[in-house]
């Protein structure tokens, strides 16, 4: 029977393993990076993300893939100013300096009302 990335990953936390070496055996683990390989495929032409793209962005769960296929869509749409930076604000959580983008606009905010 075939074993899935659960599987496997549970396995491993069996034998004690946690946090670097955790991460290291399921890199050289053949069978898990096959299967993610695999998934990570499906869930590419799921949601219609690209290789670039997902070098771009943090995409740690299937959610991200699914904002990020949103954020995509809505950007094709007619919106408005408003919705145009919320959007733009959201992209930017998927990105790995998540917070100079939040700060900023924050700071934004703060200077107008002050």
């Amino acid at each position: 029977m075939a074993k899935s990335l659960q599987q496997i990953d549970d396995y491993y936390l069996s034998q004690g393993l946690k946090g670097e070496a955790l991460r290291s055996a399921l890199e050289n683990d053949s069978e898990y990076q096959r299967l993610l390989k695999e998934r990570k495929a499906v869930i590419n032409n799921k949601y219609g993300i690209t290789e670039e793209e997902e070098k771009e962005y943090l995409l740690p769960n299937e959610e991200d893939y699914e904002i990020l296929s949103i954020v995509k869509t809505l950007k094709n749409e007619n919106l408005s100013e408003t919705d145009i930076e919320i959007v733009e604000l959201i992209k930017t959580q998927l990105q790995d300096d998540w917070r100079g983008p939040l700060l900023e606009k924050l700071k934004k905010l703060l200077q107008k009302y002050s």
